[in-house]
């Protein structure tokens, strides 16, 4: 299947970073399915290389590290700064939580498959016209347990209290679970 033409003057690729999940190239055809150009990024790229390409926005994937291993893939501080939307899933939330200064940590509570979700901010951007609980899927086994500075926590589920936090003046955003799987 090939990706849809973009619309006249849309050529700014929104970037999905690959941490090596099977996730990356999912998010990627969600995107083309918003009639939005994609490609998909190794995380070892340059921050300088993914910059020229321009992009419209990024989204950190999944993965199967934990962040505060030895040898983990981790994020570009800098990537925050550029002015680029970015949305963090999974380990990309927890990359980016981390680049930020915010904690991750193996909490010995895991969640894997369909879990309830209960969105925490009334005025969420990312959230918005979702309801204020709904079934989200998970896989992960560690957690955000502290947002980074300026972060509004937006969701939580009973094992997980950060699941989900957006800094609007930032468009920076992250969520825990997998918003790309027909599960979700």
């Amino acid at each position: 299947m090939t990706p849809p033409t973009p619309a006249p003057g849309a050529h700014r690729p929104v970037l999905v970073v690959d941490f090596g999940a099977q996730y990356a190239q999912l998010i990627a055809r969600r995107v083309r399915e918003a009639n939005l150009y994609s490609e998909i990024v190794p995380s070892s790229m340059p921050l300088a290389e993914l910059m020229a390409k321009d992009p419209a926005a990024v989204v950190l994937s999944g993965g199967p590290s934990s962040v505060y291993a030895p040898g983990a893939p981790d994020v570009d501080p800098a990537l925050f700064r550029a002015g680029v939307p970015v949305l963090g899933i999974c380990y990309g939330f927890q990359a980016m939580t981390s680049a930020l200064g915010g904690t991750v940590q193996r909490t010995g509570r895991s969640e894997y498959g369909a879990t309830e979700l209960t969105a925490t901010g009334s005025d969420s951007v990312l959230l918005a016209g979702t309801g204020d609980c709904f079934t989200v899927w998970m896989s992960h086994g560690d957690s955000v347990s502290k947002a980074p500075d300026g972060f509004t926590v937006i969701a939580a589920t009973e094992h997980t209290p950060v699941a989900a936090f957006e800094d609007r003046s930032r468009r920076l955003a992250g969520v825990q679970f997998h918003p790309e799987g027909l599960h979700t």
